[in-house]
């Protein structure tokens, strides 16, 4: 019994011996596999993809920057930063240079977004985010603000970001539920809320008192703009 004894303890001690083994195998093999990240700034591309070759990594080109420092093509910029630790096979992520700025940023901003897209284009730039708001008293599917503003002498970038009021500029509403109340009440809110009183219909519905509206138009919930017309069933 005693020997059995011992030889279990001295299998559970080489499993534990081989677990810690391959533990440790798999931590050099995983660490093995790392790489410090070269400073691509200011190489060419051909450089930098040949240096990122070396080291396993994968060069990629993503964007362009203007740059009074380093020449035109050349790299500017990375992600991620020179000097950290990725694993072989990472792709870095880099933008070149486009130079100086030579070209003026247009002012856009009261044109419509393909006329604002063709101006900026044919200086070369290029449109960047655009964005679309509400903003009451501003005419539809116009430019109302730029980024870059116009004839900015440090853009970062050839892209010139746009924000456009919507379509649908109108200041709108959500009608409220007027059915069950009385029709005096409703007749005052509508009136004061700036809104116009549509034609009334008395009609025979149900069992109640007179003067509730049974009916409403539009229902209520929907989106109405400011002045809409509402429309009331009330019980004769």
């Amino acid at each position: 019994m005693l020997r059995l004894v011992k030889y279990f303890l001295l299998g559970l001690v080489l499993l534990l011996v081989c677990l810690a083994s391959a533990l440790l195998s798999m931590r050099f093999a995983i660490h093995g596999r790392e790489v410090r990240v070269p400073n691509f700034a200011g190489l060419s591309p051909i450089d930098a993809e040949k240096m990122a070759h070396a080291e396993g990594l994968v060069l990629s080109i993503e964007n362009h920057f203007y740059s009074a420092d380093v020449p035109e093509g050349y790299i500017v910029s990375q992600m991620p930063d020179a000097y950290s630790k990725v694993r072989r096979g990472w792709k870095v992520r880099v933008a070149a240079s486009l130079g100086p700025q030579r070209a003026s940023i247009p002012n856009v901003i009261g044109e419509s977004e393909r006329v604002a897209e063709l101006n900026i284009s044919r200086r070369g730039l290029e449109i960047g985010s655009v964005a679309k708001i509400h903003l009451p008293g501003a005419q539809p599917a116009i430019v109302i603000a730029q980024s870059p503003p116009a004839n900015a002498k440090n853009a970062a970038s050839p892209r010139i970001g746009l924000i456009i009021a919507a379509s649908d500029n109108a200041q709108s509403y959500i009608m409220p539920h007027f059915v069950g109340q009385a029709f005096e009440e409703a007749e005052n809110a509508v009136r004061q809320s700036g809104f116009t009183m549509g034609k009334i219909d008395f009609v025979q519905s149900g069992v109640g008192p007179s003067g509730i509206i049974v009916k409403q138009f539009p229902a209520s919930g929907q989106k109405i703009a400011a002045g809409s017309t509402i429309t009331f069933e009330v019980r004769r």
